[in-house]
């Protein structure tokens, strides 16, 4: 029986951990062809199963997926280079064929705020809004994000394609992010071009939607983290990088055809 997926070439950027590697493998499991981007990067302040899975080269992730019956191709790329979209399609094309599903995960997470005097509930300090911080943000979660669909719509139109799916990944809705105000303010701008997105793609048969996902256990969850989320009227549960990723293919496959332009918060 032929899997949903099938002859579809999928990229998912920051996928060599967490909500990526899992979204990468659900879409694998319905038949594409995926390409994974990965940057290796660690936070020795970090939980080490985090920091370990951050400085991965993601070939785990292939074996899995290879396993699963389809292709895939790794690519480490630092998506703060404007260069860098044009060449993910440029070597994704060539090794696995034109993309039709961009799911966008990678984030250049920084934390920072207006008043860095009290750690959060990881006991995590922020620095004071600076121009790396920013840039971090705006480049990697904004900048990239356009400029990957800007690559995926011009290639799409150009080979007269019907069918494609963008997927982006934000936390919160795009209003203010105290705590971490340049990580919130890059995916407020990831928000505002994936629904520009979807009303300007929605004649090329493209669906573009934003997944907001719960506090997920991508390995920095603590007891701490759980503690709070138990008891926090805006949180339910704890979420698995797996159950993030079953929406994620959902939005990708021939059932979602007629849902875009939203931001999907899990709970």
């Amino acid at each position: 029986m032929p899997k949903p997926l099938s002859n579809v070439t999928a990229l998912v950027t920051g996928a060599n951990h967490g909500i990526g590697a899992a979204t990468a493998l659900a879409l694998a499991e319905r038949g594409a062809d995926v390409a994974v981007t990965y940057l290796r990067t660690g936070d020795p302040d970090q939980p080490d199963e985090y920091n370990t899975a951050r400085t991965s080269d993601a070939s785990d992730v292939r074996e899995a997926i290879e396993a699963l019956g389809s292709r895939c191709h790794l690519i480490e790329a630092d998506l703060a280079h404007a260069d860098t979209p044009r060449r993910l399609f440029d070597e994704t094309g060539t090794e696995l064929g034109p993309i039709s599903v961009l799911v966008h995960n990678a984030s250049g997470w920084t934390k920072d705020t207006y008043a860095p005097t009290e750690p959060d509930v990881v006991g995590r300090f922020a620095q004071l809004v600076n121009t790396g911080a920013i840039d971090a943000q705006l480049h990697i979660d904004a900048r990239a994000g356009a400029l990957l669909m800007a690559e995926f719509i011009q290639r799409h139109r150009t080979r007269e394609a019907d069918w494609g799916r963008i997927v982006t990944l934000t936390s919160g809705e795009g209003r203010a992010f105290p705590g971490e105000v340049s990580y919130g303010a890059g995916k407020a701008a990831l928000i505002s071009y994936t629904m520009s997105a979807a009303a300007e793609m929605a004649a090329d048969g493209v669906t573009a939607n934003v997944v907001y996902p719960p506090v997920t256990d991508t390995g920095w969850v603590t007891d701490e983290v759980r503690d709070f989320v138990h008891n926090d009227t805006e949180h339910h549960h704890v979420a698995d990088p797996a159950e993030v990723a079953e929406v994620i293919a959902w939005l990708c496959s021939g059932a979602g055809r007629i849902v875009t332009g939203n931001i999907i918060r899990l709970r």
